[in-house]
């Protein structure tokens, strides 16, 4: 019989004891979920997973004395050595702070009334590498930002840069991972398999210096490529 993976440390990090207890109750209640953590605060949430080496850290973005986005960039930033992934939760579904804690390392945001079943799934999906950012609320918040994000950032690639550098259909697999669709979603869209998507993915993120499937979003919204989705 094959190995049981080892089960995926989580340290949840929010202002509130109540939450914060929802969650420890919700996830511990997993057979691949373990908590190791909590913390009330971003610096708590910064000392703890320097302690713990969580796996996946849960984060509140509005925390006293050190924000959830300051925390995020501390620990999953681009000076950071081997970052955990850091998915967020928002109140709100159009908040401009979330754009900042995705640039900020986040690997995805959901929101805090998410059903608890989205909430685990979440968690096993940053876990295993993929940005987690639904159709809708990409939309809803980067969309909303699009010609803010166009504006910024002028340091990253453009839209000829891209055009030029990737394939046709590396350029079609980029679009749909702005969409926030998954590796299965975008093989069952192109008629493709998952494992040539992620090949697909890795290519790009590397032809455009991108770290994960969470800068490629941000990057095709900020250059137009994307504006709105169907």
């Amino acid at each position: 019989m094959p190995d049981t993976p080892p089960p995926i440390r989580v340290l949840v990090c929010d202002d509130q004891e109540l939450v914060r207890t929802g969650y420890v109750t919700i996830f511990s209640a997993q057979p691949d979920l373990e908590v190791v953590g909590e913390a009330m605060n971003g610096h708590e949430a910064v000392a703890a997973a320097r302690r713990l080496r969580p796996d996946v850290i849960v984060m509140d973005i509005r925390m006293p004395l050190l924000d959830g986005i300051q925390a995020t960039r501390q620990l999953a930033g681009p000076e950071a050595e081997e970052p955990p992934k850091v998915l967020v939760v928002t109140t709100f579904n159009v908040d401009a702070y979330v754009y900042d804690a995705l640039r900020a390392g986040a690997s995805g945001f959901l929101l805090k009334d998410a059903p608890p079943a989205e909430l685990i799934e979440g968690i096993r999906t940053v876990a295993a590498g993929e940005a987690l950012l639904s159709p809708a609320v990409t939309r809803n918040l980067i969309g909303h930002f699009a010609e803010h994000l166009r504006r910024a950032d002028t340091s990253s690639p453009d839209r000829d840069h891209i055009m030029s550098t990737l394939t046709p259909r590396e350029l079609q697999v980029f679009c749909r991972i702005a969409e926030g669709l998954s590796n299965t979603e975008i093989a069952t869209r192109l008629f493709i398999t998952p494992e040539t998507v992620k090949t697909y993915v890795s290519r790009i993120l590397t032809k455009l210096g991108l770290r994960d499937r969470v800068q490629a979003v941000v990057l095709a919204y900020r250059v137009g490529l994307v504006s709105t989705l169907g």
